[in-house]
């Protein structure tokens, strides 16, 4: 593939006015978790790369890698760049602990903190797109989004995000301030968002970013042929391991099946697939090789129409995936557990009260 020749088209992202790259860049890998982390001077080539090639969004949290060593790795590639035509998202929410383990915060307090601290590390004067990493389901969600449109209003971030969050929240949260995007995962093999929170998203001109659109690597094809490293977030997933992994082995051959019809590789059909899902659905794939940098935008170029979809979608049916989409300690921050407080005791007068002290 002449890589001279690929180029990103771009869109925007919901109606609130943000234009990105039509595919996204998801940067957690870089920092590990799936492979071994690269060095800050490998990852900042990686992005420049994504970069030359069209792609200008770019995704990181301040919960990827070790110390935050991701946001401090993207700051330095920015540093390389032009920061007006970069759509930089990143998140808060979520603190690590140990084992994987997680506490989620939403308090106006913490909000703040991990603002200031995100844009310390990122050395950057404001945040385009700023998440909500997971839902804090002890806090009203108007109250952690009424601190996130004070650091609008002061142009420390210039839109709003959720990630993993449930109908309701993202309806509660869009009256306080609009939301410009719902982070969540999509692909051919996690759809359940598509019944209940896509029509919401579309129904409020909230984009959609789809994290892990290709199955966590899955489609990618290296667990279907080589074993996940020992080291690696999916050594123990449940899809990806024992009889779940056999049986998702027929899925993936089924994939590349039709790839091998249009002409493309297996990462290409079904990342071209999560694209085709609308104009306002934008995919994070992330790596940490060229090689597949180039793969993934290639698939922009691939044509399906409504009926390859279906086709597509009907060799990887849900339930004949095995295996919970992630770890259930994980799950158990998904969107379908993501409400948070509406009891009498939290009543509208006390959110506005609560909202003017903050």
């Amino acid at each position: 593939m002449d890589r001279s020749q690929i180029q990103t088209p771009r869109l925007k992202l919901g109606s609130q006015g943000l234009e990105v790259s039509r595919l996204g860049f998801g940067c957690a890998g870089l920092s590990g978790g799936y492979n071994s982390a690269l060095s800050h001077k490998d990852g900042c080539l990686v992005i420049e790369d994504a970069f030359k090639k069209g792609v200008t969004f770019f995704d990181t949290s301040d919960a990827y890698g070790a110390n935050h060593d991701n946001e401090i790795m993207i700051g330095k590639a920015l540093k390389r760049l032009p920061r007006d035509k970069i759509q930089l998202a990143t998140k808060f929410g979520m603190v690590r602990l140990k084992d994987m383990q997680y506490e989620i915060c939403g308090n106006p307090e913490y909000v703040r903190s991990c603002c200031e601290a995100s844009l310390k590390r990122l050395d950057v004067d404001y945040i385009d797109l700023y998440y909500q990493h997971r839902v804090d389901k002890t806090v009203p969600i108007e109250i952690t989004i009424g601190e996130l449109k004070k650091l609008v209003q002061e142009g420390k971030i210039k839109h709003i995000g959720l990630s993993e969050a449930s109908p309701d929240t993202i309806r509660r949260a869009h009256a306080v301030h609009p939301i410009t995007a719902v982070q969540i995962e999509w692909s051919l093999w996690s759809r359940d968002i598509e019944e209940e929170v896509v029509p919401v998203c579309r129904e409020l001109g909230i984009g959609i970013v789809a994290y892990s659109p290709l199955g966590s690597g899955f489609f990618g094809g290296k667990a279907v042929t080589e074993s996940v490293p020992a080291n690696s977030f999916l050594a123990n997933h449940p899809r990806f391991t024992g009889d779940n992994l056999d049986t998702n082995k027929i899925l993936y051959e089924r994939v590349a099946k039709l790839a091998s019809k249009h002409g493309c590789i297996p990462s290409q059909l079904a990342l071209s697939w999560v694209l085709r899902q609308g104009d306002d659905v934008v995919p994070i794939p992330g790596t940490t090789k060229i090689k597949n940098l180039d793969n993934n935008i290639g698939s922009l170029k691939v044509k399906l129409n409504e009926e390859d979809l279906k086709e597509i979608s009907d060799a990887v049916p849900m339930d004949e995936v095995a295996g919970s989409r992630t770890y259930e300690h994980i799950l158990l921050h998904s969107w379908k557990f993501a409400n948070t407080p509406t009891t009498p005791a939290v009543d509208s007068n006390f959110i506005a009260q609560k909202l003017q002290e903050a």
